[in-house]
């Protein structure tokens, strides 16, 4: 995307090199909307919340956000009440800075637990973080959020309400610590449309459960997460009939997928995304927590990165999962190579094309159970050596 599809009217964005991360990366962003605007938001659900999660949820209850900042390098989670203080002081600098309340302000942060924040980089910085508002800001904003990430992540959607045309512009974080429910990641969207709060809110909660919240890197849900969605209405629409919610939700969801897409392409130490498709399940939540299972399985996802159709292990996290199944009835694909026929092996023959497919960076891994009409899906990626180094020498 150029620099003309990366503005939203109305709303500006900058990023600075605080001093938070080691080195001189970008470290620090803002994103501020010149109108009110409406709000929404969903939080991690993890019982330990950073204390710029549990400032943000206080601020988000009457829907009106101006401003938010983000620092990356220093997750201010298990600081207790000092952290609170510098979150509340954080919000007070923007909101001094900005001319609003600083209840209109959202904190987020992310990188290390258990440290705390030099408030005197967050004084020293706010300043030129205002300074540098500019409409095409939101590429640094992107990158400045980034903590293990291997590259910015943004996706933008145009729709039409009530003849008009608007836009929905969305950046992400996110590569490890990655099994949403809600989060575990950061997500930060803003739209010119005009849409009441509730609708927003409404709209948002629908998009997280069929993007974020089915995907998996490692099956860890981390401390800090949100996913934000600002609307200013400069899109000059009157409101949102029935067509024009679904053709938003639809343009969100889009925009909230490929961001979660993203996030398990670039998740940590990763090779290739894989697509868990389970099928013929005798309900809704049995599809999904066959497919979570097997995609948070250690031993499935060390396989895709070895290139081996070890369907052996899929079964065994199938027969863990605690759904209803019945293991002369299971069927499973590599993409269109049948490795599996009720509950039996195919073969060294299938199981060589399979290999073949599993060398690509993409690929999907579908299940029938053969017990209903019910399905879902999780996006994952393979395990590597790379993961464990990367976790291993995070703090140093």
């Amino acid at each position: 995307m150029d620099k003309t599809e990366l503005t939203i009217p109305g709303f500006k964005a900058s990023a600075v090199a605080a001093g938070i991360k080691k080195g001189k990366a970008l470290d620090l962003a803002m994103i501020v909307s010149d109108q009110d605007t409406t709000a929404a938001a969903v939080f991690t659900t993890n019982k330990v919340k950073a204390a710029p999660v549990i400032l943000s949820m206080e601020h988000i209850r009457d829907s009106r956000v101006g401003a938010v900042i983000v620092n990356s390098g220093n997750a201010n989670a298990c600081t207790g009440k000092e952290g609170m203080d510098k979150a509340r002081l954080t919000a007070e600098l923007v909101a001094k800075e900005l001319g609003i309340a600083p209840e209109e302000v959202i904190v987020a942060s992310t990188g290390v637990i258990g440290a705390t924040l030099d408030m005197d980089l967050f004084k020293k910085a706010i300043p030129d973080l205002a300074k540098g508002l500019a409409p095409d800001g939101i590429q640094s904003a992107a990158r400045a959020i980034m903590t293990t990430d291997s590259f910015p992540k943004i996706s933008r959607f145009e729709g039409e309400a009530g003849g008009k045309t608007y836009q929905i512009l969305g950046i992400a974080k996110g590569a490890g610590m990655i099994m949403p429910d809600m989060a575990t990641m950061l997500c930060f969207i803003v739209s010119d449309i005009r849409i009441e709060a509730s609708e927003l809110q409404r709209a948002l909660l629908s998009a997280t459960e069929t993007s974020f919240n089915r995907i998996t890197v490692d099956g860890d849900t981390s401390t800090n997460d949100m996913v934000l969605v600002m609307a200013n209405g400069m899109a000059g629409n009157d409101g949102l009939d029935a067509d024009d919610r679904e053709g938003f939700l639809r343009g969100l969801k889009r925009v909230m997928t490929e961001l979660a897409t993203m996030i398990v392409r670039d998740g940590e130490g990763a090779t290739k995304v894989v697509y868990v498709t389970v099928k013929g399940a005798a309900s809704g939540a049995d599809a999904l927590i066959a497919a979570r299972t097997i995609a948070d399985s250690s031993l499935v996802k060390t396989a895709f990165y070895g290139q081996d159709p070890n369907w052996g292990r899929i079964m065994a996290a199938l027969g863990r999962s605690d759904i209803f199944m019945k293991e002369e009835e299971v069927t499973i694909w590599i993409d269109d190579v049948r490795i599996v026929e009720n509950g039996l092996g195919l073969g060294a023959d299938p199981e060589e094309r399979a290999a073949e497919q599993m060398k690509n960076k993409e690929f999907t891994l579908t299940v029938d159970l053969r017990q209903g009409d019910h399905e879902d899906r999780i996006t994952t990626c393979d395990l590597t050596h790379e993961y464990v180094s990367i976790n291993a020498d995070y703090r140093t």
